[in-house]
């Protein structure tokens, strides 16, 4: 999770986005931020896709790549192919219903 960036575009709507490296980023999600709406809320869905529990009780906090200087993104490198992975499952598994 530490490794994720997540950005503000427009109100409540986020981009989460992955670098391979430096040089390759993958946008992983597009979404609203929606506490209400655990079905639409972009990371309910990214906890979803990483495979992890939602902290309990605590609020998410940034990770500290975005706090990193620019042009030093965190790549997560071939850790990112399981991510992609599940993604791909995710996709699949939508499409049947």
């Amino acid at each position: 999770m530490d490794h994720i960036c997540v950005k503000h575009l427009d109100g409540t709507l986020r981009v989460v986005v992955a670098f391979e490296t430096a040089d390759l980023a993958w946008i992983l999600l597009v979404g609203p931020h929606e506490d209400s709406d655990p079905v639409l809320d972009v990371y309910t869905e990214l906890y979803r896709l990483l495979g992890a529990a939602p902290p309990d009780a605590e609020r998410r906090t940034k990770p500290p790549c975005c706090e990193e200087p620019a042009g030093s993104p965190p790549a997560l490198g071939d850790a990112l192919a399981d991510i992609l992975d599940r993604a791909t499952q995710v996709r699949r598994t939508r499409r049947t219903r």
